[in-house]
């Protein structure tokens, strides 16, 4: 097996020389360094990265946990991490916890041996904080809150209920279906613990936001997100329950994630309901689903490669050991609805206020909001009216 000693020996330089650039520190003359790299080709030499990681106390492996990788969503997000992650020199395991047996147990045990430098975890978890916080080391959350201490990144649904709300409001709905996963993730919500359900922000900021217009909203459970029959047969029972559209008692407006939202479009078309004339349907997510509905979809888009971004960023500042700072550009900044420009850690007390009328009349907060918030935008398509 050729070594660096083999590869100093045909340059010609020393071996530390070669070591110098085969692990990339220190200085090394552009003579040296093309020597060196000369014959390493000549030789095939491939430097040993386990070795070299051990003495780094580094894998260069961050490990992604979603709850599926079929979903369009989590496909299009882990792309996005996996894409910045390697510009940083990482290499990504995935784990999807519906297929995988042990869920992420498995990733934490790999991260806690140091077998990976750190952890995404987009995932819904039945863990405590305190499990979380116990690691000591690398955790960084996507859209959910794992604990004290613990980064946490997630787009702005605050304001995309908002937009849509707007929205619906603007173009004359009357009564608007919302498709989502299941509704007990409200409930878990307005409780201290706050929820580890991504989307949940944006149905309550709709719901109390149409509820203030007079507009009547029904919600739908489709299961869990990984669950595509579901969604299937949430959408069919939005069209049989009303078989005439022109008797204006029917749906006018439906929303859901895109797969719900495409699915919509698919059976209006086999029904005759004529979208938007009768019928406007909003995506959430804004992934390529949006363009391959049989109709450009209406849809409130996450900011897919500004999440990845700030992930990464706070990814690499807490296994660099300091806080990672805040990236410029969108992935650093908050916006709301009105347009005005913060700083992601504003804690905006605003967005979080919006969970509907308790009991005794207060309007409870949503706990756990995300750290870092990335702002969404609403991209108009042929699927919604104005």
């Amino acid at each position: 097996m050729v070594g660096m000693r083999d590869v100093a020996k045909r340059a010609g330089v020393s071996l530390s020389t070669v070591s110098l650039v085969v692990n990339g520190t220190g200085y090394v003359s552009d003579d040296m360094r093309d020597r060196v790299r000369r014959a390493m080709s000549a030789l095939h030499y491939v430097p040993n990265d386990l070795a070299r990681n051990l003495s780094q106390n580094r894998a260069n492996t961050v490990g992604i946990i979603v709850p599926t990788i079929r979903h369009p969503f989590f496909a299009t997000l882990t792309a996005s991490l996996q894409h910045v992650l390697a510009e940083n020199g990482l290499q990504t395991l995935l784990c999807s916890t519906a297929d995988a047996v042990n869920g992420e147990a498995e990733y934490v045990d790999m991260l806690r041996r140091r077998l990976m430098d750190g952890i995404v975890m987009g995932a819904h978890t039945e863990h405590a904080p305190d499990y979380w916080t116990s690691i000591h080391r690398p955790v960084v959350a996507f859209d959910r809150v794992l604990g004290e201490g613990i980064p946490s990144v997630g787009s702005d649904h605050v304001q995309g209920g908002r937009l849509i709300a707007d929205l619906l409001i603007r173009t004359g709905a009357r009564h608007v279906v919302v498709i989502g996963g299941p509704r007990n993730q409200f409930h878990e919500a307005s409780g201290d613990e706050g929820t580890t359900f991504p989307t949940v922000r944006y149905h309550l900021a709709l719901e109390a936001e149409l509820a203030k217009a007079g507009v009547e909203y029904e919600y739908i459970g489709a299961g869990e997100v990984m669950d595509f029959a579901g969604y299937a047969g949430a959408v069919r029972s939005v069209f049989e329950r009303e078989a005439d559209y022109g008797s204006g008692r029917a749906v006018d407006a439906v929303v859901s994630p895109d797969i719900g939202a495409a699915m919509c479009v698919r059976e209006a078309m086999a029904r005759g309901v004529s979208v938007p004339d009768e019928l406007q349907i909003v995506a959430y997510d804004g992934t390529y689903l949006t363009d391959l509905a049989g109709m450009t979809l209406t849809a409130v888009r996450q900011d897919f490669p500004a999440i990845a971004e700030q992930v990464a960023n706070r990814m690499m500042g807490l296994i660099e050991g300091g806080t990672a700072a805040g990236v410029a550009g969108a992935a650093g900044a908050a916006v709301d609805v009105t347009g005005r420009v913060g700083a992601a850690d504003d804690k905006r007390s605003e967005s979080v206020a919006i969970a509907g009328a308790a009991d005794d009349g207060r309007e409870p907060a949503i706990a756990g909001e995300a750290e870092h918030l990335i702002p969404v935008s609403l991209v108009t398509g042929a699927t919604t009216r104005g």
